[in-house]
């Protein structure tokens, strides 16, 4: 389960990666642009994934920024947000390289954002959800880029693993 959670990890940054060049070539106007998405537009959008990427990572680990709310704009300039979205998926790397297959197995405690609750629960089905998420959010901003008449990048697992050499064995 460690590795394919290890090349999750590496796959959620490039995804990142190839999602923030797509979105660098935007006019600012089109970047900020309410589109009807639940995040409003790309940036909104953007800024969202690294806000919940950095709740959740302090949840599982304690440390870190965590914002109050899932609709915070962290970064204004798209620099900015791409240089922490860079340095957040290097943290999320590193932090799954240091899992054992006995921390996967385990449990966590963290309290919801939304509608403050306690909660306990398996570590490993909310690591999934922590990819999930990230996933949800980026085909909402690959739909924006495409409605822009932009080609957007394949964000396929399959194209990660061939490019990569990462889970191909």
């Amino acid at each position: 389960m460690k590795q394919h959670f290890a090349m999750m990890a590496g796959y959620n940054a490039w995804c990142n990666e190839r999602l923030y060049d797509a979105a660098a070539q935007l006019s600012d106007p089109d970047y900020r642009a309410d589109r009807g998405a639940f995040f409003k537009s790309v940036h909104g959008t953007l800024n969202h994934i690294l806000v919940a990427d950095r709740i959740w990572m302090r949840r599982f680990t304690g440390e870190g920024e965590a914002p109050n709310r899932l609709d915070a704009i962290l970064f204004e300039g798209f620099d900015q947000l791409r240089a922490a979205r860079q340095k957040e998926d290097e943290r999320i790397v590193a932090y799954f390289d240091s899992l054992s297959e006995a921390d996967l197995a385990g449990r966590f405690r963290f309290r919801t954002i939304t509608n403050p609750i306690d909660v306990e629960q398996s570590l490993a089905p909310a690591l999934l959800h922590f990819f999930n998420h990230q996933t949800h959010h980026r085909g909402q901003v690959h739909c924006l880029l495409t409605g822009f008449g932009r080609e957007a990048p394949s964000l396929d697992l399959m194209l990660f693993q061939r490019q990569t050499g990462i889970g191909l064995t």
